[in-house]
């Protein structure tokens, strides 16, 4: 078990808190300790990239259909909802499973780490959307 006890005067880092990572420049680096904090910031991040992919590919449908004006301003609307559906169903289960896992090891993660997954959800996304012959 790792000897990271939550300091005395711990204070949850504000979103997103991210400093910089050279050991000869940063002053303080943050940490989170606990599963809310750490399934709070995943949540954040991958809502934030879900709506950036979610919009871009959006932007590209309305550029590419611009001629059907009555109906293409309902695409960036309706990959909205989507992009924050599938952020949240898939920000919460990774929050809570990166949280759980280094709250039992009583270990800190690093503001940078949720970051990470955040795009790494994406990633997988991005990956899933290809049809994929001949695989499982």
């Amino acid at each position: 078990m790792a000897n990271n006890r939550v300091p005395i005067n711990y204070q949850t880092p504000r979103f997103p808190s991210l400093y910089d990572p050279l050991p000869s420049h940063h002053k303080e680096a943050y940490y989170l300790y606990y599963t809310k904090d750490i399934w709070r910031f995943t949540l954040y991040w991958t809502l934030l990239f879900y709506g950036a992919t979610h919009l871009t590919v959006a932007g590209c449908a309305v550029l590419t259909h611009c001629r059907n004006w009555s109906v293409i301003w309902l695409v960036p609307l309706l990959y909205s909802v989507v992009a924050g559906l599938e952020g949240l169903l898939a920000g919460s289960i990774v929050g809570l499973v990166l949280g759980a896992v280094y709250e039992s090891g009583n270990f800190r993660m690093s503001t940078f780490l949720p970051m990470i997954w955040g795009g790494v959800n994406v990633m997988v996304l991005i990956v899933t959307s290809y049809p994929m012959r001949g695989g499982l």
